[in-house]
């Protein structure tokens, strides 16, 4: 872990972020990443159940429970931190934000890939939940609370349960004006209808 280059990045990602020192010290997510890394190494020496001891005391510690078997890239920012879990086959690439009760689960008892995977600069807000072995593509974003199920492109944003995508170009997610695709949809039918009763009408 190149601490002080992930370190930085919470800087960037965080307006109440006042220095380095402050991160260092105070912050669960970053404590939760130095546990893991510590415990990634355990695993790939074969040292499985001091890895899972080592995860379990961060998940005690911070809050976060992180599977030693996860791949995680470079300045990942866990913001708040509480609640998240990250599963055992999970992969996390460089550049991502993670805010507090995300879940990077299964949805099953199988073998084999059972996580998700998440490319480089993908930001999943609060509560969302990101459940199966499929790829969440470079620069997407996840609103907040939504349950995403199926594989998600790069550059789109996601909202909704399940979660369906409603942007393509990448722009920053706007979590107060975050659009809700059923309402669109409804409207829209609701605007066919009166089309169509005019019609009728005639």
């Amino acid at each position: 872990m190149r601490l002080l280059e992930t370190i930085e990045a919470y800087q960037r990602n965080d307006p109440a972020a006042r220095s380095k020192f402050e991160i260092f010290w105070l912050y669960n997510g970053l404590h939760a990443q130095m546990y893991y890394r510590f415990a990634h190494w355990l695993y790939g020496h074969k040292l499985r159940f001091l890895a899972r001891w080592v995860s379990q005391l961060a998940k005690r510690r911070t809050g976060v429970e992180i599977h030693p078997a996860a791949t995680i890239g470079r300045r990942l920012v866990i913001d708040h931190g509480t609640g998240i879990v990250i599963g055992a086959t999970a992969e996390i690439g460089d550049d991502c934000l993670l805010y507090q009760n995300v879940t990077l689960g299964g949805t099953g008892a199988q073998k084999g890939k059972r996580h998700p995977t998440l490319g480089n600069n993908v930001m999943v807000g609060a509560g969302a939940k990101v459940l199966g072995p499929f790829k969440v593509g470079d620069n997407a974003r996840i609103a907040a609370n939504s349950v995403v199920l199926k594989e998600v492109p790069a550059n789109s944003t996601v909202v909704g349960v399940p979660g369906r995508v409603v942007k393509l170009n990448g722009e920053k997610l706007d979590h107060i004006h975050t659009p809700d695709p059923v309402r669109s949809e409804l409207d829209y039918l609701r605007q066919r209808i009166e089309e169509l009763e005019k019609q009728v009408l005639k």
